[in-house]
């Protein structure tokens, strides 16, 4: 297998961040890297509890974990960090479903923990923080969204200090326009108003944490979570005071020319 070299790698704060000629090679790199996290986890534990997104800017790296050799699934716990409320049941757009088609039906992982949008949301919460809290989380797969959400983290409801492990959010206009942008709904009326999502602190709790953010629809986000000062009104810059964060990018998401 011939590795593939990021045409770029610099710091931002503690954050790791290489940029990549296109999203193919962005999610077949991070596949990679993750696959190998994951390995080394495996072979010093006998469980891996790993939380993972769902949307398109993750279907490149999901396909490359998917096929990646040599990983035991049936030793891996996965959750998933958000999902609509108000979705009929079984509707493609929801984010277990997306995730159920894109890998854990590929790869079995031993325990799959899906968010259940039918239930009381304050149950919901209640319950599934319950499970993320049996164990540590080692590793968190994700993104970022155009207006520098983390999960369903948007800025008017993100909070660095979060009480809560999960909780019941409504989805700030330009995150539900994203999901229009990408092409997961064909407007913005059908676009669910709320959600259940993990939050910031329970993300952040990880021990790594790998974020692909391909595509110039997230150019202005990822300079922002790379520049601007952290705060709530950009959530994702918070992710430049982790440990260990690996943000990988590509040409058009972090608008650049290399020659």
């Amino acid at each position: 297998m011939l590795s593939i070299k990021p045409i770029h790698t610099e710091l931002s704060g503690a954050m790791l961040v290489r940029v990549y000629k296109n999203r193919s090679q962005l999610g077949a790199a991070a596949g990679r890297e993750a696959a190998a996290a994951i390995r080394a986890l495996l072979a010093s534990k006998a469980q891996v509890r790993i939380v993972f997104a769902a949307a398109p800017s993750q279907n490149e790296f999901l396909a490359e974990l998917a096929a990646a050799p040599d990983l035991d699934w049936s030793r891996i716990t996965a959750f998933h960090m958000d999902e609509y409320i108000g979705l009929p049941a079984g509707s493609p757009q929801s984010f277990g479903s997306f995730l159920r088609e894109a890998l854990f039906g590929k790869v079995r992982p031993g325990t799959v923990h899906y968010l259940n949008p039918a239930a009381s949301p304050e149950a919901e919460c209640k319950r599934y923080g319950r499970l993320l809290a049996e164990a540590p989380i080692d590793i968190v797969c994700l993104g970022i969204g155009e207006n520098g959400h983390l999960a369903f983290n948007d800025p008017p409801v993100a909070d660095f200090n979060d009480p809560l492990p999960v909780k019941l959010v409504v989805l700030d206009e330009v995150c539900r326009n994203q999901q229009v942008n990408d092409g997961c709904f064909p407007s913005l009326a059908e676009v669910p108003q709320q959600a259940l999502t993990l939050t910031i602190p329970v993300l952040l709790s990880a021990q790594w944490l790998f974020c692909m953010v391909p595509g110039a629809s997230k150019r202005g986000a990822v300079t922002r979570t790379l520049h601007e000062s952290i705060s709530t009104a950009c959530p994702s810059t918070i992710l430049r005071e982790h440990g260990d964060c690996r943000m990988f990018v590509d040409t058009d998401s972090f608008g650049a020319v290399f020659s």
